[in-house]
């Protein structure tokens, strides 16, 4: 005998959409915890030692769930550096480009060298020494993404007239921000308030010749 049909519509509609709201939530608390643990994992251990097995474990989830959404440890981390990047490197406004300019600098610098993430960050640049395809996504997921948001300070300063409309801004970018990636990857200087404070203070000078 066929069931009876509910009267009721929120029997039938309502249940399949909780349970696949449901289940999106669970995929993606997962995700974030395999995220954090990659990242915890890296800063305790290093880049060599950490393994698929032990950020499962770290995480709380089968390993068969990490290789349903990425290909090897390296990947997770990418994904792990990426989204800290987006969220934590983004240029405040001040009102003015010195100001923008002094603090964007001073967040990446610490980021790049004080952050968990800042760690995978640079074995991530050492691991793409010798994987071309993680040195394409390493360059599209980070670098292509993160150099937009480090032109947001200049283009503002076009916007108010403190810098003029035909300013090269990728070449004000890699004035401002490449010496400060030449410490953290090639010399490991630190980058102290005072380096950031004399390539802020360099800059300003040379466009108000």
């Amino acid at each position: 005998m066929d069931p009876i049909p509910s009267s009721n519509p929120e029997a039938t509609v309502g249940r399949p959409s909780d349970h696949r709201g449901n289940r999106y939530r669970r995929s993606d608390d997962a995700r974030l915890a395999v995220l954090q643990a990659a990242d915890d994992l890296l800063s305790e251990i290093g880049f060599a030692a950490v393994t698929i097995e032990g950020i499962a474990a770290r995480a709380g989830v089968g390993k068969q769930t990490i290789y349903r959404w990425w290909q090897s440890k390296a990947d997770v981390l990418m994904e792990a550096f990426a989204e800290d990047a987006l969220q934590d490197l983004k240029p405040p406004d001040t009102g003015n480009l010195r100001g923008d300019l002094k603090a964007h600098l001073n967040n990446t610098a610490k980021f790049l060298t004080e952050s968990d993430a800042g760690a995978v960050f640079r074995a991530l640049a050492g691991q793409i020494q010798h994987d071309p395809v993680m040195a394409i996504r390493f360059r599209t997921e980070y670098f292509e993404r993160q150099r937009e948001q480090d032109r947001i300070p200049l283009r503002r300063a076009i916007e108010r007239g403190e810098l003029p409309a035909n300013t090269d801004i990728d070449m004000a970018v890699d004035r401002l921000l490449g010496p400060i990636y030449f410490r953290v990857l090639v010399t490991g200087m630190p980058v102290t308030q005072e380096v950031v404070e004399e390539l802020t203070i360099r800059f300003m000078r040379s466009i108000e010749q």
